[in-house]
Formats: C-alpha cells, sequence, structure tokens
C-alpha cells in the first residue's frame, strides 16, 4: 500500500510577515542602576516564534538579503509604537527604538507624541556611513525625538564622530561590561566616552549587564543606567508601566546648534590673533596632519583650501590620511562630493566667507586642534600671501569650528 506525502504548510517568508503585521515587537527593561528602578524600556524585533526568522538578528540579515530593509523597519517601528500606547507607557518613561538611517523617510510616527521616544542609532553605522547618520539625527530631532548612540567603544572611528551627533544617551557595547581584564583599548574607549559625556551631559547606559559582576563594572565606568538580562529578558510590557509621577532618571537636553559663522568668526574673540605668510600655514598644516596620522581612526579631519587648484597639491596626502582617519572632509569653490579616494568634499559659492579662509581642524576622544587663517589678499606670489591666524588647542572652539565645517561638508537633510 503506497502513502501519499503530507502537504505541510511552509513557514511564512519575509515579505508574508510583513505584510501580514507578522512583526512583533518585545521590550526589555532598562533601569536606573542605582535603585534598579525601570526608566525605560528597549523594542526588540521579532518573527514568528518557534520560526528561522524569531530573531531579530535572522530578521535583518534575511531583510538585507532581500532588499527588504526599508519594509521591515518601518513595520518593526509601527509596532514597537502601537505596542506602547496599547500597554499605556507614557513619559518620563522612555521607550528606546533602534533604527537604520537609509530607511528614514517621511515616517510621521516617529513623532513622539504621547510618547518618549528615544531613537537608537548603531555607532557601526556612525563609522561607516557618516553622513546618512548624523542627516538622520537632525532629521529626527526635528520631530522631538531624543537620540541615542548604541554599540559605543566596538569602532574607535565612531568615538571621534560623537562630538557632531551630540547623542542624548551613550550606550556602552555589552564587549566592554563583560571583558573580564580591562584593556588598553577599552580604557582609551571608556575615557573618551567619560570625557564626551562630561562634556555634552549626554546619560551613560551599560549594556549586556547579566551579572552582579557585570554591574559593579557598569557603574565602575560611569554608567547611570542598565539593560541585560540581570533586570529582565525580553517579553511584553506590564500592565501598567508608568511611574510615580516626577521620577525621571533619563534628562533629556536640548541641544543647542552651534552659532553660525566660519572658524575665523568663531574663534575671533577666544584667541590671540597673529599674522603670517603661507610658508607659515603650510608648517602649522603639516602639523596637525601629523598629529592625525599618529591618531588614525580616532581622528576626523576638517579642512578649506578656498578654491580647488588649492587642494590639488595636498590631495596625495589627504588621500592618505582619509585611509586611516575616521573621516576626511575638505571644502572650497570648485571641490567634488569626492575631491580624492576616501574624502569627503564640498564646494563653496564663490560669495562664501569661507572662501577667504584656509583652515585644518583635527579633532578626536583624546586631541583636539585648529589652525584657522583669513586671508588679507594683499598681493604678491603665492607663498607670500599673507594671512591673520588663529590657533587653538581649547576643545569647546575646536569642536564648535568642527562643527561648523561638518555642516557644510554634510548638509542638514529636511
Amino acid at each position: 500500500m503506497s502513502t501519499m506525502p503530507v502537504a505541510t504548510r511552509a513557514a511564512p517568508g519575509l515579505r508574508d510577515l510583513i505584510d501580514d503585521g507578522g512583526i512583533r515587537a518585545l521590550y526589555q527593561p532598562i533601569v536606573e542602576l542605582e535603585s534598579g528602578t525601570p526608566v525605560a524600556y528597549q523594542a526588540l524585533a521579532r518573527g514568528p516564534e518557534g520560526s528561522e526568522l524569531e530573531r531579530s538578528g535572522a530578521l535583518f540579515a534575511e531583510a538585507s538579503r532581500l532588499t527588504l530593509l526599508h519594509e521591515l523597519d518601518r513595520s518593526f517601528r509601527a509596532a514597537a509604537l502601537e505596542g506602547a500606547l496599547a500597554a499605556g507607557l507614557k513619559p518620563p518613561r522612555c521607550l528606546f527604538v533602534g533604527v537604520e538611517p537609509p530607511t528614514l523617510g517621511d515616517d510621521e510616527e516617529l513623532r513622539s507624541g504621547p510618547l518618549r521616544v528615544v531613537v537608537e542609532l548603531s555607532s557601526r553605522g556612525l563609522s561607516t556611513r557618516p553622513g546618512e547618520v548624523l542627516a538622520a539625527v537632525e532629521w529626527l530631532r526635528g520631530r522631538d525625538c531624543a537620540i541615542a548612540l548604541g554599540d559605543v567603544g566596538v569602532d574607535d572611528r565612531s568615538l571621534a564622530l560623537m562630538p557632531f551627533l551630540e547623542p542624548d544617551v551613550i550606550k556602552l557595547d555589552r564587549g566592554l561590561v563583560q571583558e573580564r581584564e580591562t584593556s588598553i583599548a577599552t580604557a582609551r574607549a571608556v575615557n573618551a566616552v567619560a570625557a564626551e559625556a562630561e562634556r555634552s551631559g549626554a546619560t551613560l547606559l551599560a549594556e549586556g549587564i547579566e551579572t552582579d559582576a557585570h554591574l559593579l563594572r557598569a557603574r565602575s565606568m560611569g554608567a547611570t543606567l542598565g539593560q541585560g538580562r540581570l533586570f529582565g529578558r525580553p517579553g511584553p510590557l506590564p500592565a501598567d508601566p508608568s511611574p510615580a509621577v516626577g521620577q525621571d532618571c533619563l534628562s533629556v537636553r536640548p541641544v543647542a546648534r552651534p552659532p553660525p559663522g566660519t572658524p575665523f568668526q568663531l574663534i575671533a574673540d577666544h584667541r590671540r590673533l597673529r599674522r603670517g605668510d603661507k610658508h607659515l600655514l603650510l608648517t602649522l598644516s603639516r602639523q596637525l596632519e601629523a598629529e592625525a596620522y599618529g591618531l588614525s581612526s580616532e581622528a576626523v579631519v576638517l579642512a578649506t583650501f578656498q578654491d580647488a587648484p588649492f587642494f590639488s597639491p595636498e590631495s596625495r596626502r589627504y588621500e592618505e590620511l582619509a585611509r586611516h582617519a575616521a573621516l576626511v572632509g575638505v571644502l572650497g569653490m570648485g571641490i567634488g562630493e569626492q575631491p580624492a579616494p576616501g574624502v569627503l568634499g564640498a564646494s563653496l559659492a564663490p560669495d562664501d566667507d569661507l572662501r577667504g579662509e584656509w583652515d585644518v581642524v583635527v579633532i578626536s576622544p583624546h586631541f583636539a586642534g585648529a589652525f584657522v587663517g583669513f586671508d588679507l589678499h594683499d598681493g604678491g606670489p603665492d607663498r607670500d600671501r599673507r594671512f591673520d591666524v588663529f590657533v587653538t588647542y581649547e576643545r569647546e572652539l575646536v569642536t564648535r569650528a568642527a562643527q561648523a565645517l561638518m555642516g557644510r561638508l554634510l548638509p542638514i537633510r529636511t
């Protein structure tokens, strides 16, 4: 007697899950480490229980393979926000939601509304796609979302770019928290994060806390918030997740835009003016570029060259810098979007005030330096051209100058 094969229903593919609302959100508590009180919840994407696509890693890997990242990201965000609203999550408790910057568009659901939304961006994205991430941050802040930078400590390049992101929350990667012995690399990362938090007022959150030893280590690193299995596994939100009125352990501060102006204008009232010829500026430029070489992947290097012909003799050196640094960008009239391999570029209008300057700015977690020169336009051979010059190593002034250049290099998306 022959037997016929029993027909089985194929597991739904990712496209079907997205179309049918099969993407779920689970929530893991984020606690205030001093008291253990939940102050926020992290939304985590899940597929059908027991399926190959149940875990978020499998979901997003499949979405990347099928070029469905945008659709998956939006479906997950919708599920996360809907679940939080249905559970009655209210300020001051927050909802952390991770996003991929390329998937942001006209997503009106990301406006905070009755929820207090903290959008988490990966430091890996910041180091590999800085333009997209920085533009996404401006877009999100315009929708009243706070910003968290996740996985910090994995890539030195993300540490260098933190001053431009100015996250409200910096999340220490689980690898830093769970490391048995503190390495030099970990110590440098933790010190860089602590310095940025002190400068900006960001809150430190430690990921991957699973034991009392991890908790002790997280607190020693300066974290005030924590997340991990020690405080609860991902699951549904509690029936009444809102705390007593006034309990607020995550202080989301307004981020002021840097004042308008060129680096010379921003520094003019703070440093003693020098006067020198182009030969002096070349010496200053070489010195700062040498610092950047030594800093390698921790450095952001930004420079202005007035006009493209002035950059041409320097292009090889800036190409070499770009092979190692977190980000290298140059500006000048006639400079294209990629004036040398790995170098970001931006052209200046003929009447732009920045065309009158020759600036070099180098910033990293452990170094900051800038020289800014204003062309006196007093004629003569090129090597004899004279400039008014400011030199500073004060971190706040250097950051201000770097932000002014970065804003022109990476225009804000609206």
